[in-house]
């Protein structure tokens, strides 16, 4: 914005809406033209243009380019693999510069580390020392000087998400208002009324004490940015506050590091050497259970807690944190295979969590499945080296009936 003011030139937002997203539904799509709606009418009130282009970017962005005479493109960083292609196809066919700035991420991806970060402690020492130069706040925005003339109809929103190639079937959700207006109010819930026993309550699924930002937050709706800063800035105690920002802050953007450094992400051989002979000398292992994709997507295993979990995940659009790493551990334990396991947990993963066909999500299932940041566990059937996760583990935890009679009530 302010090099366009500066350059006295007229400003546009140009959303290229692809017909399919990595198996993303009509869950998840609705969910983002929603916000993208609130998006437009906030735009145009700042006489900045926007647009909608129906299609892949490397199609249809470089005629749109040309046609409006564009002197220069920024576009947001995403560490997956497919946005990363249509980024380097685009440039192969414009001519004009093309900027890529990370508000995924406090600090930009590619300054935290040029390589994998082995682990937790490493990357969070790597990123610490960065935060005072990057944690800061976001300049305001301001009306141009020039608002876009051009020629910039409304959008036909309804029209344009039925006319996507996505499973109509997986429906939206109640529970999360998609759009920025939302995503603020629910920060200022989570700070006025959970922050202050985060740390205390993040691991009781009965319990409401999680955040509940990351739809926003993997949506653009909200940034990781502002959350940190208003969470800094709170009178929650400090082990609250300190338990959250780890999680938003250095987990999230380690997982951005852990796909933008490893090219085979979404593959078991993203996993560490140690698990991957483990689980390869354990193939032929007798399994106590086998499930079909279908009975794991129905909730049809012979386990109350996982049912429960994959229950939740289909009615709210979201598994609870603490039962996350149960549910994809069970999947490794009652597939043929860790490639079986990890191809199912992605699936599911994406089909029905809002934050879906996210870096988050490609680490946290190889967390779990492969080992990823972790170490090795005394050997088992099965799972080899690969730490187990058990039902009376679950239940030492918390009330583990409770949350399976909370999610019959969804």
């Amino acid at each position: 914005m302010d090099l366009a003011i500066e350059n006295k030139a007229e400003l546009c937002i140009v959303f290229c809406l692809a017909p399919e997203f990595l198996g993303g539904t009509l869950r998840q799509h609705g969910f983002m033209i929603k916000g993208l709606q609130e998006l437009e009418v906030k735009a145009r009130s700042f006489g900045i243009g926007f647009y909608l282009l129906e299609g892949y970017p490397e199609i249809f962005l470089p005629s749109f380019l040309h046609a409006v005479g564009a002197g220069l493109v920024v576009t947001d960083f995403d560490p997956l693999h497919i946005t990363r292609a249509w980024k380097r196809r685009l440039a192969g066919e414009v001519e004009i510069p093309i900027d890529e700035v990370d508000a995924h991420n406090i600090v930009p991806c590619w300054v935290t580390s040029k390589r994998r970060i082995s682990n937790y402690d490493t990357f969070r020492a790597r990123i610490t020392p960065l935060l005072g130069e990057f944690l800061i706040e976001y300049p305001p925005m301001k009306k141009m000087h020039r608002p876009w003339t051009l020629d910039d109809r409304s959008i036909d929103w309804e029209r344009a998400l039925s006319n996507l190639k996505i499973d109509p079937t997986v429906k939206e959700v109640k529970g999360f208002i998609p759009g920025e207006a939302a995503a603020q109010t629910v920060v200022a819930n989570f700070i006025k009324d959970r922050l202050t026993s985060y740390h205390q309550k993040i691991n009781d699924p009965v319990t409401r004490g999680q955040s509940e930002l990351s739809p926003y937050l993997h949506f653009g709706q909200l940034s990781s940015q502002t959350v940190a800063l208003r969470v800094g800035r709170s009178d929650a105690p400090e082990a609250a506050k300190q338990k959250f920002l780890d999680q938003l802050i250095v987990k999230k953007e380690l997982s951005d590091n852990f796909c933008l450094r490893t090219p085979e992400y979404d593959t078991v051989g993203a996993f560490p050497e140690w698990a991957r002979k483990s689980l390869n000398d354990h193939r032929s292992d007798r399994r106590e259970h086998i499930f079909t994709l279908e009975q794991f997507e129905n909730s049809q295993t012979q386990d109350p807690l996982w049912n429960a979990a994959q229950m939740e995940m289909v009615k709210t659009g979201t598994i609870h944190g603490s039962l996350r790493a149960y549910w994809a551990d069970k999947i490794l334990e009652w597939t043929k295979s860790p490639e079986e396991a990890f191809a199912i947990a992605l699936y599911l993963n994406d089909r029905y969590e809002l934050d879906g066909r996210d870096p988050n999500g490609y680490t946290g299932i190889a967390m779990v499945i492969g080992g990823l940041y972790g170490r090795p566990w005394s050997s088992k059937e099965v799972l080899g080296k690969v730490q187990r996760l058990t039902y009376t583990g679950m239940r030492l935890s918390y009330d583990t009936k409770a949350y399976e009679q909370m999610v019959k009530g969804l």
